[in-house]
């Protein structure tokens, strides 16, 4: 048994590498262009394809290799504690849209495997939000009935397939789990096969909203498009603000082997103990053992030490679940709307052209694949009754949403002006393996000694809105905390909303 795990990587990498896909070379001219190949990006990119749009999907990185790469992999319409909440600041009617997007987007996926044959481990499985306090036993019951007349089969229940009693949980039937890279690679496979194009390695830095629309990258080929949309998780375009509106947030996964007659049987996750969520998936091909996915312990990036999170989370699974073979650690990323819901739409107010796909909050697998639906719809003109409901653009929940939006930008604030005020280690007394930011000649450096005991020096100023970055030890990655981006030792991006790198310095 693997007492502390290293971040070894995510195993939906590990298991499914596809192949390349080229960068972008020279100039083009497309119908739309989808910045962003995770699941929103490639799920609107597919159905615009189908709808007889030229479409072109560039990525900075590898397809479904980013957030979507990480994730837990739960295709389900239970969102935790959320339709007790929906009810209240959104009606009955606004929850009932909700649970009917979601739900529309899992069996829209059934299909799209049927339809491709796509081995991706889709299996139907119930889908719980559990606790352990007996005092959240009343939350649980009104979130089961707002869940059930919000339309899905939702009912409250006191017994699980977990090798635990809880106090309490609501289970909704008919939910899924796949393997979201065999999944994705296929629908990829699949657009290109309908004529779409993928660019990976391809960073976009300039948007000219026109018309039409051009996008410029970094290795100098333009993109003219008539239609955009940006899916990159974080938007790297943000003439909204939508910023201020999310809050990013990043937390551990740990998986590991046990016997098949072990499996709880069901998708779980509960509030308590800073989040656990538990599922399953194949493991082998003689059906004895089963992989067990354990997310959890929820962190701003940048923040903390990330090694004590994960051994947190690695004591939850062993004493949970005794036993367990753990084989895989990495982290994830998501970001929290202010007002709960996704937003997905027009870019901003006087948008005409350019759309975005942010803020699923943790549940980007049938957020994502909402999406995907909900833009196909709206740039190829049709209907779809939750528009509105999406819309980035809204202003009738401002005032419901103030509270946590003003504790958002106060975080913030506190991150931009105190992390400045924060005493600097000498550079001497960096062990190998660790960064600091210091402070050399007057100026706040990103400093990382590496194994070997090189000095790596980059900018401590985040390039998206200047926070300085913290470093994250069990990743060896540098973080924002205002806003999430990531950048590895030598200031290179890895997850945006940045898009240039940190600039080298020397010491």
């Amino acid at each position: 048994m693997t007492e502390n795990p290293h971040v070894s990587g995510s195993y939906w990498l590990q298991t499914a590498p596809g192949g390349p896909h080229p960068a972008l070379q020279e100039d083009l001219d497309v119908d739309v262009a989808v910045i962003g190949a995770g699941i929103a990006g490639l799920s609107t990119a597919w159905g615009l394809v189908r709808a007889g749009r030229s479409v072109a999907v560039l990525e900075a990185g590898r397809i479904a290799a980013g957030v979507t790469g990480h994730t837990t992999a739960k295709v389900t319409a239970l969102h935790s504690l959320i339709y007790d909440k929906l009810r209240r600041t959104r009606g009955p009617e606004g929850a009932r849209l909700y649970a009917r997007s979601q739900s529309e987007a899992i069996e829209h996926a059934a299909a799209i495997v049927d339809e491709l044959g796509i081995d991706c481990d889709w299996e139907r499985r119930s889908a719980y939000t559990y606790a352990c306090d007996a005092g959240r036993v009343d939350e649980l019951r009104a979130e089961a009935a707002a869940a059930e007349e919000a339309g899905l089969p939702a009912a409250f229940v006191t017994e699980t397939g977990l090798p635990f009693p809880v106090a309490g949980a609501v289970r909704v039937t008919g939910q899924a789990q796949f393997h979201p890279r065999k999944y994705l690679l296929a629908l990829a496979d699949d657009l290109v096969a309908r004529g779409g194009r993928i660019f990976e390695h391809t960073t976009v830095h300039g948007l000219d909203e026109g018309t039409p629309c051009r996008l410029s990258t970094g290795a100098g080929p333009t993109v003219t498009a008539r239609d955009v949309v940006v899916a990159t998780h974080y938007p790297i375009f943000d003439r909204a603000l939508l910023f201020t509106r999310l809050s990013p947030r990043r937390e551990l996964v740990v998986a590991g082997t046990i016997e098949a007659e072990r499996d709880p049987d069901g998708m779980y996750i509960t509030p308590d103990e800073n989040t656990r969520s538990v599922r399953t998936a194949p493991h082998g091909t003689d059906g004895g053992r089963r992989l067990i996915v354990i997310t959890g312990e929820h962190f701003t990036p940048g923040t903390g030490d990330t090694r004590d999170r994960f051994e947190h989370l690695t004591s939850w699974a062993t004493e949970h679940f005794p036993g367990i073979d753990l084989t895989h650690a990495w982290a994830t990323q998501d970001n929290d709307p202010t007002d709960t819901v996704p937003m997905v739409g027009p870019l901003h107010p006087g948008a005409r052209h350019t759309y975005v796909a942010t803020g699923f909050a943790g549940w980007g697998m049938t957020g994502g694949i909402m999406a995907g639906r909900l833009l196909t719809a709206q740039i190829t003109g049709e209907e779809c009754a939750w528009s509105e409901l999406y819309d980035p653009r809204r202003l009738r929940t401002a005032v419901r949403e103030a509270p946590s939006f003003l504790r958002t930008q106060a975080e913030v604030a506190r991150h931009f002006v105190g992390d400045r005020l924060k005493p600097a280690p000498p550079v001497d007394a960096l062990p190998p393996g660790e960064g600091s930011v210091v402070r050399v000649g007057g100026h706040r450096l990103a400093v990382y000694r590496d194994d070997d005991g090189a000095l790596h020096a980059v900018s401590a100023r985040c390039t998206h809105l200047g926070c300085l970055v913290s470093f994250n030890a069990a990743e060896r990655a540098w973080e924002c905390p205002c806003h999430g981006s990531r950048f590895d030792t030598d200031g290179k991006v890895i997850q945006g909303p940045a898009t240039r790198p940190l600039e080298r310095r020397d010491i």
